[in-house]
């Protein structure tokens, strides 16, 4: 760069010309022009430069125990509709059929996961704190709303508890698993499995509590409302500790169209989107139907109600486990195997008639099904290439998700009928979980091939431009 260069540009241009002492030492200052291949490489590289991720920290682990609040209030208490299954049944809407009562459970849990559609765009586009807020609003209030319903009134148990409590847990399911990514990246599959296993404890907690208040004197108005005034407390603790981090993605979100499209061209994304779509479809029976299996079954109605606390407490181990272990088998294994293991458990509950077997269905499936539950989240952000895109990604993986649970429930209570033949829901919740699993394993394949074809790709570039 000649001399002129440096006096037209520098502050002091205007005045006398500069001596060459004082036109060096201002030289000193400016930065040394860089060689044009490397400034061409500097240039391609600088939109790649990432906030870094702080993976710990007061702020990160109170995010995570909000998260774990958030899913013990909200899809803890949804996968605890077994409970009221039961109740409902012999009790308290007792005019109704098994299969009619079933569409509350089903449609509940497929709003929460159907409506990640929405939340996970929102919470991409910076609504994260307006989902928290209003889910946990509306959540609260759907249960009280849920006791003031009065026996064999379908209608007014299905808006509370099938709709509007739905919504609200929809409205905080998503947003409370992605902003995990915030503040982890080594340690992000940890932090999700901590969080998925909110909803385990919940499912743990809440059948106990519903088990005991229910029949009680209490009755349902009141055991409903001891258990809102619970969730209210903590959904307001949880709205203090989470927190956003990062602002929401600079470059402008993809609408539902364009996103679908782009996500229809990974195949292994599609592959394990309809494998845990397909696989949800049978998921939910031994959640549903297993207490009301084993009372059908003349086991004692004590031990009875405590099956599916013990599923959900093997749940819950099964949810922490993966995240102690992940680093020596990975995500897409585990969820794998304990997809097919999960299938062979829900087909033999074709041969439940005692203690022993309700047991061991129990507490293996719960370990299998908490498993899939928390690996669930960590698969999408490995099949995520762009962080930005891992709340829509979510989104519509879940929705697929919620519409195995929108009809596997409602089919099992009519294969079911009031003659209470087991083999036949057992069979097919039991074949819909061997296709998702069918599903996982190409996914896993597939995800491997496309690996492999971008590392030969990145291979060939840097061979033809080295520079």
């Amino acid at each position: 760069m000649s001399t002129s260069i440096y006096k037209t540009t520098s502050p002091f241009s205007s005045q006398e010309s500069l001596s060459t002492r004082e036109e060096k030492q201002y030289k000193s200052f400016l930065p040394e022009p860089l060689p044009l291949p490397q400034a061409r490489r500097n240039a391609t590289t600088i939109p790649s430069i990432t906030v870094p991720v702080p993976d710990g920290g007061v702020q990160a682990w109170a995010t995570v125990a909000g998260s774990f609040l958030f899913m013990f209030c909200g899809f803890g208490y949804s996968t605890s509709f077994g409970v009221y299954q039961d109740y409902y049944v012999r009790t308290y809407l007792s005019q109704s059929s098994s299969s009619t009562i079933s569409w509350i459970g089903s449609i509940n849990i497929f709003i929460i996961l159907a409506g990640g559609i929405i939340t996970g765009r929102l919470h991409d586009r910076g609504y994260f704190y307006y989902l928290m807020y209003s889910g946990s609003l509306l959540i609260s209030l759907s249960l009280f709303m849920l006791s003031l319903a009065k026996p064999n009134q379908f209608y007014q148990i299905f808006l509370a508890q099938g709709i509007a409590n739905g919504i609200g847990v929809a409205l905080t399911y998503i947003p409370c698993v992605a902003v995990i990514s915030h503040h982890f990246q080594k340690r992000r599959a940890l932090a999700m499995t901590i969080v998925a296993a909110g909803s385990s404890l919940g499912a743990v907690v809440h059948p106990i509590m519903l088990n005991h208040t229910l029949p009680s004197r209490l009755g349902f108005a009141n055991a409903v409302r001891a258990s809102a005034g619970l969730i209210s407390g903590l959904l307001l603790i949880a709205c203090v500790l989470v927190r956003q981090r990062l602002p929401p993605a600079s470059k402008k979100p993809l609408d539902l169209l364009e996103s679908t499209c782009k996500f229809v061209r990974d195949v292994p994304y599609v592959a394990g989107t309809l494998g845990l779509g397909i696989y949800t479809a049978g998921f939910y029976f031994p959640f549903f139907f297993l207490q009301l299996d084993a009372i059908q079954h003349g086991l004692d109605t004590t031990f009875a109600f405590y099956a599916i606390v013990i599923m959900n407490a093997s749940s819950f181990a099964g949810r922490l486990f993966p995240g102690l272990v992940l680093h020596l088998w990975g995500v897409k294994p585990m969820i794998t195997v304990a997809c097919g293991c999960g299938a062979a458990l829900i087909l033999s509950m074709m041969a439940i008639h005692d203690v022993a077997s309700v047991l061991v269905i129990a507490i293996l499936y719960g370990f299998c099904a908490g498993s899939i539950v928390s690996l669930m989240g960590p698969l999408l952000t490995v099949l995520t290439d762009d962080m930005s895109e891992l709340g829509a990604r979510m989104g519509i993986s879940f929705a697929f998700s919620g519409l195995g649970i929108l009809v596997g429930p409602p089919i099992d209570g009519l294969l079911l009928t009031d003659d209470f033949i087991w083999w036949r829901p057992a069979l097919f919740s039991g074949i819909m979980a061997v296709v998702g699993f069918c599903f996982m394993l190409a996914m896993m394949l597939l995800h491997k091939q496309h690996r492999n074809a971008a590392r030969h790709s990145t291979a060939v570039q840097v061979a033809l431009n080295p520079l």
